[in-house]
């Protein structure tokens, strides 16, 4: 039975089936942004940060030309594809995002992730490009700076109940504040491998800042949006199987031995090439340059997850809408990885045994769902120890901090005076 959208949002709601009057409304459905805040206050904020970044990204690639607005699309259409296939095939489906105001694909897919992608891809492409990297370098950079983005997002998120993880696929078994270590080794190398093929057509003698200034035929960046959209993907799953399902699935090595190995060939392959060249430093060029409009979002990112940290109460956080269905403990089914091996999960989140301390259901009229249920309201946590979430995030922004300033404006500034010397 269809139920109105004000009843949708009744904590106590338990529902084992979604009604949607059509096609159109499948596709995209609207919620009340004043009952959303009421909920979930933290979850609005994040969304608006992502939402400014989208925007900011978007003016940016367009002030700043070249292929810049062909990134930009191409950022946009791999997080759709990305995501799509999540939710359609059985062996990836496992995260859920709490309801926002703008839902798409059937109550799955917020607005507001769509415009993830670009704030996360964009913002590293353009700091790295300030480092002076050889193009076949730079998408290795690049995941490294889409992973020091996406941390506080990833953590404080959780911890907020913006979205819930699977409570027993093996992928994601491995929990890193909540969050999968694989979450961390999937945006380091999906965006290295987008950011490889939207390159792969230009000129590999040059660094990956000239090439992204010199726009080619429309018909050439077409092509280049095709390749990074539609082969993005697959080169990040090889990473996958060259590293992870090897150590992971057949060693039975812990995952975040796995990520920290990735993160070392990343840094390393990075490192070396810096020293080996000299520590690059960033060419100053006579062109408009339009940083100043992609720092509000980067202080705006850091400062409300890092806010949150601080002055945030989690266990006042409500998520209502599509979560893992619940239903029998001893129901399990199969996972098959990309080497050919079946593992097994749960197939539905087990009320009486589930590990997923980030959330309850103290706040639930009636308590916890029963067997089916695939729409209800789950309770956000108290911070287990606010002290150590605010430790670990002071540091995050102060490596992001000095990072970005020295991209953006330390290192032009000591330029400016070599420049001043000379002449």
């Amino acid at each position: 039975m269809a139920e109105s959208t004000a009843d949708l949002f009744h904590s106590g709601l338990k529902l084992q089936k979604i009604a949607h009057n059509g096609v159109m409304n499948w596709f995209m459905k609207l919620h009340p942004i004043k009952t959303l805040w009421n909920l979930q206050p933290t979850y609005i904020l994040a969304q608006t940060s992502f939402i400014i970044g989208g925007v900011t990204t978007l003016i940016h690639a367009f002030l700043t030309g070249g292929r810049w607005p062909y990134l930009w699309i191409a950022t946009v259409l791999h997080g759709i594809l990305i995501e799509t296939i999540c939710y359609i095939l059985p062996d990836v489906d496992n995260f859920w995002h709490s309801t926002t105001p703008v839902m798409f694909l059937g109550g799955r897919l917020p607005l507001h992730i769509i415009l993830l992608y670009p704030s996360f891809y964009c913002q590293a492409t353009f700091a790295v490009t300030k480092m002076n990297l050889p193009q076949r370098i730079f998408p290795f950079a690049v995941g490294l700076f889409v992973v020091l983005i996406d941390l506080p997002y990833d953590i404080m998120s959780v911890k907020f109940v913006h979205w819930t993880w699977h409570d027993t696929d093996p992928n994601i078994y491995d929990r890193h504040y909540w969050v999968p270590w694989n979450s961390y080794f999937f945006h380091a190398t999906f965006s290295a491998g987008f950011t490889f093929w939207f390159n792969y057509s230009c000129d590999q003698s040059q660094s990956a800042k000239k090439n992204l200034q010199n726009r080619r035929g429309v018909i050439t960046e077409l092509k280049s949006v095709m390749c990074a959209v539609l082969l993005g993907t697959p080169t990040g799953i090889l990473f996958f199987v060259l590293i992870y399902h090897p150590l992971h699935d057949v060693l039975k090595i812990h995952s975040e031995v796995t990520f920290f190995t990735l993160f070392s060939v990343f840094a390393m392959i990075v490192c070396t090439n810096m020293m080996a060249s000299g520590l690059r430093t960033p060419i100053r060029t006579e062109e408009k340059d339009y940083t100043k409009i992609l720092i509000p979002h980067l202080l705006i990112h850091y400062g409300l997850f890092y806010g949150c940290g601080i002055f945030g109460s989690p266990e006042k956080e409500v998520s209502i809408g599509l979560h893992e269905p619940v239903g029998p403990c001893n129901e399990y089914t199969s996972v098959q990885t990309v080497l050919g091996m079946v593992l097994k999960k749960r197939k539905y989140l087990c009320i009486e045994d589930y590990d997923e301390a980030y959330f309850d259901f103290h706040c639930v009229p009636g308590g916890p769902p029963s067997e089916r249920a695939i729409w209800y309201g789950i309770c956000g946590t108290p911070f287990e120890n606010r002290a150590e979430y605010i430790v670990i995030f002071s540091v995050i922004t102060m490596i992001a901090g000095s990072t970005f300033y020295t991209l953006h404006k330390g290192s032009t500034k000591k330029l400016d005076t070599r420049q001043k010397k000379k002449a």
